[in-house]
C-alpha cells in the first residue's frame, strides 16, 4: 500500500496532511509513504524530519503521486493536478465541494475515490476524525489574537498610577466550536465578552464560559437547531428582530468576531454596512466566514478594509493555516484516525467497508461517478 503526501498548490495553504508522527504510524500499518520535498516547510516540518520518520522524498508532485493507492491532502485536488493521479486511487482531503461541482466532476472523471473529511458525521466514534472542530477551534483562538493585534488598545482592565484602562468589549457572533474558543480566549485575555447564536443550546455554553448571551429568545429561537446540531435558516421576521438587537449592541463593541456558517450555503449576513458605520473609530471586525461570502457586508476575502469611520474589517483567508504547525498536527491526526478504519490490518492494504457509516457519509466519488447524495441530480 503506497501513501502519497503531495505539497499543497494553493498559495494561501500553509498546512500539510501528514506529520512525522502520523507517518510513523502509517508505516506501522504496512504503508510505504512518499512525501513531496518541501511539503511541510510552511508548517515547520523539514524534509529530514520526514525521512527520519521513515518516509521517502520525491522532487515533484508527479513523482510523489506515481502509483499511489492513497493520497492525503489538505485541499481537494485541482483539475490541473489530476493527470498525475493513478486511476482508482483514494484521496482524502477537505473537499469543499459546494459551489465547486465542476471540480468534483473532474475528480470523478479521473477515476478517484474521493473522501470529504468535512462530511464526517458528528458521532462519538468519529470525534477524533472531526476536522471541522479541530480547525475551527484554532480559528476561534487565532481570531481573538488577530483582533487584539489589530485593535490599538489593551484588552484587560488595568489600574495604573496614570489612570485606569477600561477592558475591551468583544462580541462573538456564532457560537460553534470557533465561537466557543474565541469566547474562552477573549475571557482569558481579560475582555468583557458577549456572544450570540440562533441555537438555544448555546446560551448555557456561553454563560458557562463567563460571557453574556445576546439573542431574541422567542418561540422560533427555541426551535432553531437541526438534529445534527447545526443552525437552521431563520425566518425574515426573526432576522429583522435579531438584527435590531444586534445593531444596538454592536455599536458599543470594540472587537466583533463573526463565525456563522451554514453547511452548503453562503454565509449568513450578520453585520450590515449601517452597523459598521455605527461603530467607533479603531474598532475591529474579524470575519471568519469571509471565504463563504462573509458575515459582514463590507468584508473582502484576503484583505483588511478600513472604513471611512475608521473600523478595521479583517478578512484573512485560511485562518487555521495562520497556526500552520498546530493545525497540521491536528489535521494529520484526524486523517490518520480515518485511514485506520479503511485499512485491512491483516492484508495491510486499503479496503474500505462501503457500508460503514463513516465511509457512506464522506464518500464523494467512486468508479468514475459522483456518489454522494447531496450532489446527485434531484
Amino acid at each position: 500500500m503506497r501513501v502519497a503526501v503531495p505539497a499543497e498548490i494553493d498559495a494561501v495553504e500553509t498546512r500539510v496532511a501528514a506529520t512525522p508522527e502520523t507517518i510513523k504510524k502509517l508505516i506501522g500499518l504496512g504503508a510505504s509513504v512518499t512525501v513531496q520535498s518541501g511539503a511541510g516547510r510552511a508548517s515547520g516540518v523539514t524534509d529530514s524530519d520526514y525521512t527520519a520518520a521513515g518516509a521517502s522524498l520525491a522532487g515533484s508532485a508527479a513523482e510523489t503521486l506515481a502509483d499511489a493507492d492513497l493520497v492525503l491532502k489538505v485541499r481537494r485536488p485541482a483539475p490541473a493536478e489530476l493527470a498525475a493521479y493513478k486511476r482508482g486511487a483514494a484521496v482524502i482531503a477537505i473537499m469543499d465541494p459546494y459551489g465547486h461541482e465542476d471540480d468534483l466532476a473532474a475528480i470523478a472523471g479521473a477515476g478517484l475515490t474521493g473522501f470529504a473529511m468535512e462530511f464526517m458525521p458528528r458521532i462519538t466514534r468519529a470525534q477524533v476524525m472531526d476536522v471541522l472542530s479541530s480547525q475551527a477551534n484554532l480559528a476561534g483562538y487565532r481570531a481573538v489574537i488577530d483582533g487584539a493585534g489589530e485593535y490599538g488598545r489593551a484588552l484587560p482592565m488595568m489600574m495604573t498610577a496614570a489612570g485606569t484602562v477600561p477592558a475591551a468589549r468583544i462580541f462573538i457572533m456564532g457560537v460553534g466550536v470557533a465561537g466557543l474558543q474565541a469566547i474562552a480566549t477573549a475571557r482569558r485575555l481579560g475582555a468583557i465578552v458577549t456572544a450570540t447564536d440562533v441555537r438555544p443550546a448555546t446560551k448555557e455554553q456561553v454563560e458557562s464560559l463567563g460571557a453574556k448571551f445576546v439573542a431574541v429568545e422567542d418561540d422560533e429561537f427555541k426551535q432553531a437547531e437541526t438534529a445534527g446540531g447545526y443552525a437552521k435558516e431563520m425566518s425574515a421576521d426573526y432576522k429583522a428582530k435579531q438584527a435590531a438587537l444586534v445593531a444596538s449592541h454592536i455599536a458599543r463593541q470594540d472587537i466583533v468576531i463573526t463565525t456563522a456558517l451554514i453547511p452548503g450555503r453562503p454565509a449568513p449576513r450578520l453585520i450590515s454596512a449601517d452597523m459598521v458605520h455605527s461603530m467607533r473609530a479603531g474598532s475591529v471586525i474579524i470575519d471568519l466566514a469571509v471565504e463563504r461570502g462573509g458575515n459582514c457586508e463590507l468584508s473582502k476575502p484576503g484583505e483588511t478594509v478600513i472604513t471611512d469611520n475608521g473600523v478595521h474589517i479583517v478578512g484573512h483567508l485560511n485562518v487555521p493555516g495562520r497556526l500552520a504547525a498546530t493545525a497540521s498536527s491536528l489535521y494529520a491526526k484526524n486523517l490518520l484516525a480515518f485511514v485506520e478504519t479503511l485499512i485491512d490490518k491483516e492484508a495491510k492494504s486499503l479496503a474500505p467497508k462501503w457500508d460503514d457509516e463513516l465511509v457512506k457519509a464522506t464518500l464523494l466519488t467512486r468508479d468514475g461517478a459522483i456518489v454522494h447524495q447531496n450532489f446527485l441530480p434531484k
